[in-house]
């Protein structure tokens, strides 16, 4: 059975109600009466759904883009495809986030439990040998396989999909999420929260409603503390086997492959793809809208700043490949040794 979803959606709404609310300009003779059924990324939208543009990166995909009607920053108006209308806007994002709460009017409430209700709620659909200890809260509609053990205070959302035989860790928090077969969430962890999306401005920082999910498939292991927040559009998700350590940040949109090691304190922002068995070292960190290719190595405190390769072995900040990097240190430490040789540098007043 399909997933019904997390957030309910308003509409349609014309393109005139979309502008208004936007604080957009409709392009010169478009169809201000045409109608629009969502909001969408450029890869996704249909001739029916709304998109933005607000990153130079994705032009290409804006000029393939179905999308029906696209908010852009006026330089970009004249990539937006045939067939499309550009609705026209000094600050794209902030339209968009507009749009967005226009569609999902409830999009920045977190359901977790019915107030009054029981631990369980009795909407909640638990197979036979699910055990549910002291404390632990399981919301309305929420669906658990059997096998699958809710540790102590425990919060388990509306909604919620856990399969079967996985653990979730004492004071653990799971909402807006899909979880497979054999997942470990160990204490403490937060799976689901709002990502960090926010449009800025001078006049203040203006919330983007976050209405995707989390998907973690079979075998995943998340360490204690870990936080993975759920997609902005679409889904945060972490493939099969993947093991994620204690303390460690991933960022909406993310996707993260199979078999990927992430070790204590990494982090990997918004809309970053991982590829299958990469691993990243203690406090690393991959910034935003990046790809790490398949078998990638990151080392500790190492920080990539741009694409890696597959198989790629990268240290440093920024992260170039592991021998350079190895050299350049060495390089330092040969000039700091003879430096100490030679004594202080004539006139040094220590």
């Amino acid at each position: 059975m399909e997933h019904p979803g997390f957030f309910a959606k308003a509409g349609p709404f014309t393109l005139a109600e979309i502008a208004q609310a936007a604080g957009a300009e409709i392009a010169p003779g478009a169809d201000a009466s045409a109608r629009f059924t969502s909001v969408t990324t450029l890869a996704d939208a249909r001739p029916d759904e709304i998109s933005f543009l607000d990153n130079r990166k994705y032009i290409e995909a804006l000029k393939v883009s179905s999308a029906g009607a696209v908010l852009v920053a006026p330089a970009f108006a004249d990539h937006v495809p045939t067939g499309a209308i550009a609705l026209r806007s000094r600050a794209p994002y902030h339209s968009f986030a507009k749009t967005l709460a226009l569609f999902y009017p409830e999009g920045m409430r977190v359901k977790a439990a019915a107030p009054g209700a029981p631990a369980v709620d009795p909407s909640a659909q638990l197979e036979e040998g699910v055990e549910v200890e002291p404390g632990a809260v399981i919301g309305p509609e929420a669906r658990i396989g059997r096998g699958t053990r809710i540790a102590a205070n425990a919060v388990v959302g509306y909604r919620v999909t856990i399969g079967r035989d996985s653990y979730i860790g004492p004071l653990a928090t799971v909402t807006h999420a899909l979880l497979g077969d054999r997942v470990i969430i160990h204490s403490g962890v937060r799976i689901g929260q709002d990502g960090f999306g926010f449009a800025m401005g001078r006049e203040g920082h203006l919330k983007v409603p976050q209405i995707g999910r989390v998907i973690i498939q079979d075998d995943v292991e998340i360490g204690a503390n870990s936080a993975i927040d759920r997609g902005a559009l679409k889904d945060t998700i972490i493939g099969e086997g993947t093991k994620i350590d204690n303390l460690v940040q991933i960022g909406h949109n993310v996707v993260i492959g199979r078999h990927c090691v992430i070790v204590a304190f990494a982090g990997v922002a918004g809309s970053s793809e991982l590829g299958d068995f990469v691993v990243m070292g203690g406090q690393s960190g991959v910034a935003g809208h990046l790809k790490v290719g398949t078998g990638a190595q990151i080392a500790g405190s190492a920080h990539p700043t741009k694409d890696v390769a597959a198989g790629a072995r990268v240290g440093g900040t920024p992260a170039r490949p592991l021998k350079q990097w190895g050299r350049e240190i060495a390089a330092l430490a040969r000039l700091a040794s003879r430096g100490a040789a030679g004594g202080d540098p004539p006139g040094d007043p220590d």
